[in-house]
Protein backbone atom coordinates (compact mmCIF):
# COMPACT_ATOMS: atom_id res chain seq x y z
CA UNK A 1 0.00 0.00 0.00
CA UNK A 2 1.49 3.53 -1.28
CA UNK A 3 1.10 6.34 1.48
CA UNK A 4 2.80 9.46 2.02
CA UNK A 5 3.45 11.78 4.71
CA UNK A 6 3.72 14.86 4.65
CA UNK A 7 4.90 17.15 7.95
CA UNK A 8 4.93 20.42 8.60
CA UNK A 9 8.44 21.37 6.87
CA UNK A 10 7.46 19.42 4.12
CA UNK A 11 4.70 22.54 3.13
CA UNK A 12 7.25 24.57 2.69
CA UNK A 13 9.65 25.71 -0.27
CA UNK A 14 13.44 24.99 0.45
CA UNK A 15 14.39 27.75 1.91
CA UNK A 16 11.65 27.28 4.28
CA UNK A 17 8.96 29.53 3.24
CA UNK A 18 5.36 28.74 2.03
CA UNK A 19 5.37 28.25 -1.79
CA UNK A 20 2.99 30.31 -1.82
CA UNK A 21 -0.27 32.10 0.39
CA UNK A 22 -2.11 29.62 2.04
CA UNK A 23 -0.08 26.50 -0.08
CA UNK A 24 -0.52 22.94 1.06
CA UNK A 25 2.71 21.68 -1.27
CA UNK A 26 4.47 18.63 -1.17
CA UNK A 27 8.54 19.50 -0.97
CA UNK A 28 10.42 16.82 -2.86
CA UNK A 29 13.64 15.27 -1.32
CA UNK A 30 16.64 17.90 -2.70
CA UNK A 31 19.06 14.89 -2.91
CA UNK A 32 17.01 13.18 -6.21
CA UNK A 33 17.90 16.49 -7.87
CA UNK A 34 17.96 15.52 -11.86
CA UNK A 35 21.03 17.13 -12.74
CA UNK A 36 22.71 18.86 -15.03
CA UNK A 37 20.07 18.06 -17.86
CA UNK A 38 18.04 20.86 -19.08
CA UNK A 39 14.20 20.24 -17.83
CA UNK A 40 11.03 21.72 -19.37
CA UNK A 41 7.71 21.35 -17.69
CA UNK A 42 4.81 21.04 -19.59
CA UNK A 43 1.22 22.39 -18.42
CA UNK A 44 -1.65 23.84 -19.96
CA UNK A 45 -5.81 23.33 -20.01
CA UNK A 46 -6.99 19.68 -20.08
CA UNK A 47 -7.16 17.78 -23.64
CA UNK A 48 -5.50 21.23 -25.30
CA UNK A 49 -2.65 18.15 -27.00
CA UNK A 50 0.11 18.77 -24.29
CA UNK A 51 1.39 14.94 -24.87
CA UNK A 52 1.37 15.57 -28.84
CA UNK A 53 3.40 18.86 -28.25
CA UNK A 54 5.40 17.04 -25.56
CA UNK A 55 6.13 14.14 -27.85
CA UNK A 56 7.11 15.87 -30.56
CA UNK A 57 9.30 18.63 -29.07
CA UNK A 58 11.27 15.24 -27.57
CA UNK A 59 11.40 13.98 -31.24
CA UNK A 60 13.08 17.21 -32.25
CA UNK A 61 15.24 17.32 -29.64
CA UNK A 62 15.69 13.84 -30.31
CA UNK A 63 16.90 15.04 -34.01
CA UNK A 64 19.16 17.51 -32.53
CA UNK A 65 21.15 14.82 -31.14
CA UNK A 66 19.88 15.46 -27.72
CA UNK A 67 19.64 12.21 -25.69
CA UNK A 68 16.22 12.84 -24.59
CA UNK A 69 13.83 11.64 -21.53
CA UNK A 70 10.10 12.09 -21.28
CA UNK A 71 8.24 11.81 -18.18
CA UNK A 72 4.33 11.39 -18.02
CA UNK A 73 2.54 12.64 -15.36
CA UNK A 74 -0.61 11.65 -15.83
CA UNK A 75 -2.53 8.47 -14.51
CA UNK A 76 -4.11 8.55 -18.23
CA UNK A 77 -0.09 7.26 -19.33
CA UNK A 78 -0.71 7.85 -22.66
CA UNK A 79 1.95 10.98 -22.65
CA UNK A 80 4.55 8.73 -24.89
CA UNK A 81 1.84 7.20 -26.45
CA UNK A 82 3.06 8.13 -30.23
CA UNK A 83 6.82 7.71 -29.41
CA UNK A 84 6.46 3.86 -28.14
CA UNK A 85 3.91 3.15 -30.26
CA UNK A 86 1.68 1.67 -27.72
CA UNK A 87 0.32 2.10 -23.63
CA UNK A 88 3.78 1.51 -21.11
CA UNK A 89 3.54 0.46 -17.39
CA UNK A 90 3.40 2.93 -15.41
CA UNK A 91 6.08 3.25 -12.24
CA UNK A 92 3.29 3.38 -9.71
CA UNK A 93 2.24 0.12 -12.02
CA UNK A 94 5.72 -1.86 -11.72
CA UNK A 95 6.09 -0.44 -7.56
CA UNK A 96 3.14 -2.19 -6.71
CA UNK A 97 4.22 -5.26 -8.75
CA UNK A 98 7.05 -5.82 -6.01
CA UNK A 99 5.00 -4.40 -3.56
CA UNK A 100 6.77 -1.17 -3.20
CA UNK A 101 10.37 -2.43 -2.97
CA UNK A 102 11.96 -0.16 -5.74
CA UNK A 103 15.15 -2.18 -5.07
CA UNK A 104 13.68 -5.04 -7.31
CA UNK A 105 12.61 -3.23 -10.21
CA UNK A 106 15.23 -3.25 -13.73
CA UNK A 107 15.50 -0.52 -15.90
CA UNK A 108 13.42 -2.11 -18.46
CA UNK A 109 10.70 -2.86 -16.19
CA UNK A 110 9.86 1.10 -16.33
CA UNK A 111 11.96 3.03 -19.17
CA UNK A 112 10.91 2.06 -22.75
CA UNK A 113 12.92 3.33 -25.57
CA UNK A 114 10.37 5.49 -28.30
CA UNK A 115 11.34 7.40 -31.50
CA UNK A 116 14.83 7.96 -32.35
CA UNK A 117 16.03 6.71 -29.30
CA UNK A 118 13.74 9.35 -26.60
CA UNK A 119 13.79 7.69 -22.94
CA UNK A 120 9.95 6.89 -22.27
CA UNK A 121 8.62 6.76 -18.68
CA UNK A 122 5.21 7.32 -17.28
CA UNK A 123 4.89 7.68 -13.98
CA UNK A 124 1.06 7.41 -13.97
CA UNK A 125 -1.05 8.47 -10.67
CA UNK A 126 -2.33 6.93 -7.12
CA UNK A 127 -5.55 5.86 -7.26
CA UNK A 128 -8.92 7.83 -7.75
CA UNK A 129 -8.99 9.94 -4.28
CA UNK A 130 -6.14 8.74 -2.47
CA UNK A 131 -2.64 9.33 -2.01
CA UNK A 132 -0.60 12.10 -3.93
CA UNK A 133 0.88 13.10 -7.46
CA UNK A 134 3.71 14.86 -6.00
CA UNK A 135 5.14 11.51 -4.47
CA UNK A 136 4.23 9.71 -7.91
CA UNK A 137 6.57 12.22 -9.13
CA UNK A 138 9.18 12.04 -6.49
CA UNK A 139 9.28 8.36 -6.58
CA UNK A 140 9.96 8.31 -10.80
CA UNK A 141 13.00 10.73 -10.27
CA UNK A 142 14.09 8.87 -7.50
CA UNK A 143 14.23 5.50 -9.82
CA UNK A 144 15.69 7.63 -12.54
CA UNK A 145 18.60 8.43 -10.32
CA UNK A 146 19.33 5.78 -8.83
CA UNK A 147 19.67 3.52 -11.92
CA UNK A 148 22.04 6.41 -13.51
CA UNK A 149 19.48 7.17 -16.23
CA UNK A 150 20.01 10.95 -15.47
CA UNK A 151 23.36 10.91 -16.16
CA UNK A 152 24.05 10.79 -19.48
CA UNK A 153 20.43 12.78 -20.38
CA UNK A 154 20.73 16.26 -22.06
CA UNK A 155 16.93 17.37 -21.94
CA UNK A 156 14.20 16.05 -19.69
CA UNK A 157 10.50 16.81 -20.57
CA UNK A 158 7.63 16.58 -17.42
CA UNK A 159 4.49 16.35 -19.26
CA UNK A 160 1.87 17.26 -16.74
CA UNK A 161 -1.86 16.48 -16.01
CA UNK A 162 -4.36 18.87 -17.24
CA UNK A 163 -4.86 22.50 -15.78
CA UNK A 164 -4.82 20.89 -11.93
CA UNK A 165 -1.96 22.77 -10.26
CA UNK A 166 -2.73 21.55 -6.81
CA UNK A 167 1.13 20.34 -4.99
CA UNK A 168 1.37 17.26 -6.20
CA UNK A 169 0.85 17.98 -10.08
CA UNK A 170 2.74 21.04 -9.72
CA UNK A 171 5.55 19.06 -8.04
CA UNK A 172 7.51 19.06 -11.47
CA UNK A 173 7.87 22.99 -11.32
CA UNK A 174 10.52 21.76 -8.50
CA UNK A 175 12.81 20.28 -10.84
CA UNK A 176 12.46 22.32 -14.20
CA UNK A 177 14.08 25.02 -15.66
CA UNK A 178 11.39 26.16 -17.61
CA UNK A 179 7.67 25.98 -17.53
CA UNK A 180 6.12 25.96 -20.84
CA UNK A 181 2.07 26.50 -21.05
CA UNK A 182 0.26 25.07 -23.69
CA UNK A 183 -2.99 27.13 -25.31
CA UNK A 184 -5.23 27.79 -27.50
CA UNK A 185 -6.83 30.88 -28.77
CA UNK A 186 -10.01 30.85 -26.45
CA UNK A 187 -11.28 32.00 -23.27
CA UNK A 188 -11.51 28.33 -21.37
CA UNK A 189 -7.69 27.46 -22.44
CA UNK A 190 -6.11 31.60 -21.41
CA UNK A 191 -8.07 31.14 -17.96
CA UNK A 192 -6.13 27.87 -17.51
CA UNK A 193 -3.21 29.28 -18.56
CA UNK A 194 -3.46 32.30 -16.31
CA UNK A 195 -3.91 30.15 -13.00
CA UNK A 196 -0.96 28.01 -13.89
CA UNK A 197 0.98 31.16 -14.30
CA UNK A 198 0.21 31.74 -10.85
CA UNK A 199 0.96 28.35 -9.84
CA UNK A 200 4.65 28.54 -11.68
CA UNK A 201 4.94 32.24 -9.69
CA UNK A 202 4.34 30.83 -6.65
CA UNK A 203 7.11 28.05 -6.96
CA UNK A 204 9.51 30.48 -8.68
CA UNK A 205 9.82 31.99 -4.89
CA UNK A 206 11.97 28.94 -3.55
CA UNK A 207 12.81 26.92 -6.76
CA UNK A 208 14.78 27.92 -9.80
CA UNK A 209 11.69 27.28 -12.13
CA UNK A 210 11.01 30.39 -14.21
CA UNK A 211 8.51 31.11 -17.47
CA UNK A 212 9.78 29.81 -20.56
CA UNK A 213 6.72 31.17 -22.83
CA UNK A 214 3.72 29.95 -24.76
CA UNK A 215 2.93 27.59 -27.49
CA UNK A 216 -0.26 28.34 -29.06
CA UNK A 217 -1.41 24.83 -30.46
CA UNK A 218 -4.42 24.24 -32.59
CA UNK A 219 -5.20 27.74 -33.11
CA UNK A 220 -4.99 29.68 -36.55
CA UNK A 221 -4.96 32.93 -35.13
CA UNK A 222 -3.62 33.98 -31.46
CA UNK A 223 -5.37 37.28 -31.37
CA UNK A 224 -6.70 36.63 -27.89
CA UNK A 225 -3.65 34.81 -26.34
CA UNK A 226 -1.55 37.81 -27.74
CA UNK A 227 -4.08 40.33 -25.75
CA UNK A 228 -3.65 38.54 -22.37
CA UNK A 229 0.45 37.58 -23.12
CA UNK A 230 0.70 41.76 -23.70
CA UNK A 231 -1.34 42.62 -20.86
CA UNK A 232 -0.02 39.67 -18.12
CA UNK A 233 3.87 39.63 -19.57
CA UNK A 234 4.12 36.55 -21.58
CA UNK A 235 5.31 35.58 -25.23
CA UNK A 236 4.25 32.93 -27.36
CA UNK A 237 7.22 30.74 -28.49
CA UNK A 238 5.90 28.48 -30.68
CA UNK A 239 2.28 28.36 -32.98
CA UNK A 240 0.83 25.04 -34.57
CA UNK A 241 -2.42 25.76 -36.76
CA UNK A 242 -5.34 23.70 -36.30
CA UNK A 243 -4.09 20.71 -38.90
CA UNK A 244 -5.73 17.47 -39.65
CA UNK A 245 -2.33 16.29 -39.21
CA UNK A 246 -1.94 15.97 -35.84
CA UNK A 247 -5.32 13.99 -35.54
CA UNK A 248 -4.03 11.57 -38.00
CA UNK A 249 -0.69 10.97 -36.55
CA UNK A 250 -2.44 9.70 -33.17
CA UNK A 251 -4.54 7.75 -35.40
CA UNK A 252 -1.45 6.31 -36.50
CA UNK A 253 0.68 6.09 -33.34
CA UNK A 254 3.37 8.32 -34.83
CA UNK A 255 5.01 11.35 -33.92
CA UNK A 256 4.71 14.55 -36.51
CA UNK A 257 8.87 13.25 -37.61
CA UNK A 258 7.28 10.03 -38.68
CA UNK A 259 4.76 11.31 -41.00
CA UNK A 260 4.53 11.20 -44.88
CA UNK A 261 5.96 14.33 -46.06
CA UNK A 262 3.78 16.95 -47.34
CA UNK A 263 4.07 20.93 -47.12
CA UNK A 264 1.93 20.93 -44.05
CA UNK A 265 4.03 18.06 -42.18
CA UNK A 266 7.05 19.75 -43.25
CA UNK A 267 6.01 22.63 -41.86
CA UNK A 268 5.14 21.50 -38.43
CA UNK A 269 8.30 19.18 -38.45
CA UNK A 270 10.46 22.98 -38.87
CA UNK A 271 8.17 24.70 -36.40
CA UNK A 272 8.76 22.03 -33.89
CA UNK A 273 12.65 22.02 -34.81
CA UNK A 274 12.78 25.91 -34.62
CA UNK A 275 11.61 25.26 -30.50
CA UNK A 276 13.68 22.94 -29.81
CA UNK A 277 16.88 24.90 -31.05
CA UNK A 278 15.44 28.03 -28.90
CA UNK A 279 14.56 26.39 -25.83
CA UNK A 280 18.11 24.46 -26.24
CA UNK A 281 20.12 27.74 -26.59
CA UNK A 282 18.19 29.36 -23.79
CA UNK A 283 15.26 31.53 -22.88
CA UNK A 284 15.04 34.48 -20.61
CA UNK A 285 12.99 33.90 -18.22
CA UNK A 286 9.56 35.45 -18.36
CA UNK A 287 8.08 37.47 -15.06
CA UNK A 288 4.52 37.56 -15.71
CA UNK A 289 1.41 39.12 -13.37
CA UNK A 290 -1.49 36.68 -13.62
CA UNK A 291 -4.89 38.65 -13.82
CA UNK A 292 -7.66 38.04 -11.37
CA UNK A 293 -10.67 35.67 -12.76
CA UNK A 294 -12.86 38.91 -13.01
CA UNK A 295 -10.30 41.09 -14.97
CA UNK A 296 -9.70 37.89 -17.69
CA UNK A 297 -13.93 38.18 -18.57
CA UNK A 298 -13.62 41.54 -18.98
CA UNK A 299 -10.10 41.33 -20.79
CA UNK A 300 -11.55 39.12 -23.40
CA UNK A 301 -14.72 39.54 -23.22
CA UNK A 302 -18.03 38.67 -24.46
CA UNK A 303 -19.07 41.54 -26.23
Amino acid sequence: MMTTTISASSLKGSRGRPDGEGSVQVQLDPAVGIGNARVFAVYGKGGIGKSTTSSNLSAAFSKLGKRVLQIGCDPKHDSTFTLTKRLVPTVIDVLESVDFHPEELRVEDFVYEGYNGVMCVEAGGPPAGTGCGGYVVGQTVKLLKEHHLLEDTDVVIFDVLGDVVCGGFAAPLQHADRALVVTANDFDSIFAMNRIVAAIQAKSKNYKVRLGGVIANRSDATDQIDRFNERVGLKTMAQFANLDVFRKSRLKKSTLFEMESSPEVDAVQAEYLRLAAALWVGTDPLVAEPMRDRDIFDLLGFD
